[in-house]
């Protein structure tokens, strides 16, 4: 039997001991040629092409300038620093602990109906008279979702309540609510209450009741009048104008922080930043999601008219950035909320509830989906798979599986498998690793495979990519404004919600 045998440190330049080891980390090369480092926990540093050589070479001293910060920032380790990996250790368990307690977010499909026909749903939506006994949750349904939902081993939840449009079946939200609440006394959990609603069939009933229960209201804004009633018509009346009015009216009597907006980007958009950011400011909405189409269910048959590509979107990205940074030099702190949650990666040992950006993926480990028939899906883009015939996430069902079969079965053991970017080809060495996540579901969709193939760039990669590069320029390269800025965006956003819900 061939015994290795590994040569002595000699053999390899060193005649003494190294004075300091490596940590994990990652790098990249910039293009004005230096060195991006990035670790496990997302602390960067950028070293000259010179002191990068010098470090990897185990040639750099104590007296060199960078040695302490490479020191400071868990690059290194010596024999001084005996506490790095147990302070490291640590970073990286705060960076992991969103996966604490497992399923956090619970969506409720209570309707398929709705009152709208936007050309970007991702769902086969009905009209407001379709039969509720073919497209409404039934009671039994609803009582077996809410009772596995509290049996998920997390003690703090959220019961997200998703269409259609939820407020046409508002008796079964009333129900929902006051029965999680009777079964949860048992049970000792504290749960959020999320109604995600276009907000066009808003009654006081409807804002009584929000109020009684602190539920937080989420919806959608496109821009101005114009746009908005484009992407998302409603016959002969302006979509926008009732959406807008009931903000106020969500606003008055909830709270301004029980009030939230994101927008789809549509074609149309693609020539309207300034006027979108305006219209967000003008309802004193306080931040902005810039959300790009999804290529899920029914949407991906109006892409050829509404859709648009990957460069498109990140260059009217980059103009809405632009824009709202001006707004806050001007004193006004406003915030996009995508940019946000990246950098609260980056500045921050806090992890984030978007499961879009998660490593090990959201899918099923964060958020789960119980549909008006009874079936249970990984996640709500799951669900719009589903919608057009491809039931590859559908986790069971709650009139026919238990808890166990649902989250732990081999759908579920397959989802996981290729959930953690550490592991996938062509993140496990991306140096940006740490700020992104993983998305199965995107790569199967677009890929019909779940680990994906980077190099394909099926727009998940590139987008995230040229984001989170773009923001670590405005860093590294920006004057000392735009770091406080970035920080007030951070400190300004409530972290608590799992994600930013699609309606």
């Amino acid at each position: 039997m061939a015994v290795t045998v590994f040569h002595s440190p000699s053999h390899y330049g060193y005649t003494t001991p190294p004075q300091y080891q490596f940590l994990p980390f990652h790098f990249d090369r910039r293009a004005d040629g230096t060195v991006f480092m990035a670790n496990e926990v997302g602390e960067f540093l950028v070293l000259s092409s010179t002191t990068f050589h010098a470090f990897t070479a185990h040639a750099l001293t104590s007296a060199d300038p960078q040695y302490f910060d490479l020191k400071a920032k868990h690059f290194l380790s010596d024999d001084q620093s005996s506490a790095h990996l147990d302070v490291l250790s640590a970073k990286y368990r705060t960076k992991k602990s969103f996966i604490e307690g497992f399923t956090k977010l619970h969506i409720f499909v209570t309707t398929l109906r709705c009152d709208q026909s936007c050309p970007y749903c991702q769902v086969s939506r009905q009209s407001q008279d379709a039969s509720t006994n073919v497209y409404d949750m039934s009671h039994e349904v609803l009582e077996k979702s809410v009772r596995l939902m509290l049996a998920a081993p997390a003690l703090h939840i959220t019961m997200e309540f998703q269409g259609g449009e939820p407020l046409v079946n508002f008796e079964l939200i009333k129900e929902a609510v006051e029965l999680s609440k009777v079964l949860n006394e048992g049970v000792g959990k504290v749960i959020d209450y999320v109604l995600c609603t276009n907000l066009t069939v808003l009654t006081d009933e409807h804002l009584a009741f929000c109020e009684n229960h602190n539920i937080l209201i989420s919806t959608s804004v496109d821009g101005p009048a114009e746009l908005h009633d484009k992407n998302r018509p409603m016959g002969h009346e302006s979509s926008h104008a009732l959406v807008t009015r009931n903000i106020r009216r969500c606003q008055e009597a909830l709270g301004y922080q029980s009030v939230s907006a994101l927008m789809t980007t549509t074609r149309a958009s693609l020539q309207h930043p300034k006027a979108i950011v305006d219209e967000y400011l003008k309802l004193d909405l306080g931040s902005l999601f810039v959300r790009e189409l999804n290529p899920y269910g029914f949407a991906t048959k109006s892409a050829t008219v509404i859709g648009y590509d990957t460069q498109n979107f990140l260059f009217f990205y980059r103009q809405i950035l632009d824009y709202i940074l001006e707004i806050n030099r001007d004193g006004h702190t406003f915030s996009e909320s995508y940019a946000t949650m990246i950098l609260r990666k980056i500045l921050t040992p806090w992890p984030i509830g978007f499961v879009d950006l998660q490593s090990p993926s959201g899918a099923g480990i964060g958020v789960c989906l119980y549909n008006y028939d009874g079936d249970v899906y990984a996640s709500d883009e799951s669900r719009m798979l589903a919608e057009v015939g491809d039931t590859t996430f559908r986790l069971g069902n709650v009139l026919e599986n238990t808890y166990e079969e649902i989250f732990f079965g081999d759908t579920m053991q397959a989802i996981a498998a290729a959930s953690c970017n550490e592991t996938l080809a062509g993140c496990a060495d991306c140096a940006y690793q740490s700020y992104c996540g993983a998305d199965p579901v995107r790569h199967y969709r677009s890929q019909l495979d779940l680990f994906g193939n980077r190099a394909v760039r099926d727009g998940f990669c590139a987008k995230n990519m040229a984001i989170i590069k773009h923001l670590l320029n405005l860093l590294i390269e920006g004057d000392t404004d735009i770091e406080r800025v970035f920080w007030a965006w951070i400190n300004h956003e409530s972290s608590e919600r799992l994600r930013l819900p699609e309606v």
